[in-house]
């Protein structure tokens, strides 16, 4: 029986150079802009207010994941390889719209990804984190920070629910959400949680 007070929670980096203009990263590694950083110091106020108890932290090992992480407060976080973003193949750096020019009505969620992962592959990857972390969350609560699209998988998956599903769960650059239970059921307590921040001058957009 799982303690009804654990949680998971879910940190999304802050802003790079291509999510600012909603271009697919996966194994590209980019930094922060100076916005994602104050994204991810922002996010360190969203995780403090949730007073996690003695957490264990996982990082995806992309640097803009390992910079929010420590940003956020959160330094001796772990690298798992499990955490990377969708491998997005043929599609790596271009947007939604570029690949609907010759793919119309194209969504990481519905249709196939030339040389990359499907979301078969995605949902295993997602479901070996949650098997490794679930039986922790009775003692500590666990925080994963990585991308946008692997935590919605990770979302839909805590929740019960197809691959597909994930589209259902929007995620911000320096988000968090919070995962639980709610007798014993996996539940939603939480999510996209952000404090409001406005870059520096001089920061990239």
């Amino acid at each position: 029986m799982s303690a009804p007070d654990a949680r998971l929670v879910l940190l999304r980096h802050g802003e790079t150079t291509w999510s600012s203009q909603r271009r697919h990263t996966s194994h590209t590694d980019l930094p922060l802009t100076e916005l994602g950083e104050a994204q991810a110091t922002a996010a360190g106020l969203v995780l403090t207010s949730l007073e996690l108890r003695d957490p264990l932290v996982f990082t995806s090992p992309r640097l803009r994941a390992r910079t929010t992480a420590e940003l956020a407060g959160l330094p001796h976080a772990e690298v798992d390889e499990d955490l990377v973003e969708w491998d997005y193949g043929d599609y790596e750096g271009i947007t939604t719209a570029q690949i609907r020019e010759s793919v119309p009505g194209w969504t990481v969620w519905t249709a196939p990804v030339p040389g990359g992962e499907t979301a078969e592959q995605v949902g295993a990857r997602a479901d070996r984190v949650l098997g490794r972390v679930e039986p922790v969350l009775p003692e500590r609560d666990v925080v994963l920070v990585g991308h946008g699209h692997f935590s919605r998988v990770l979302i839909a998956r805590w929740a019960e629910f197809g691959v597909r599903e994930g589209r259902r769960f929007a995620m911000s650059t320096g988000a968090v959400s919070v995962l639980g239970f709610d007798h014993d059921a996996h539940t939603i307590w939480a999510h996209n949680l952000t404090v409001r921040t406005e870059p520096t001058e001089g920061a990239a957009r």
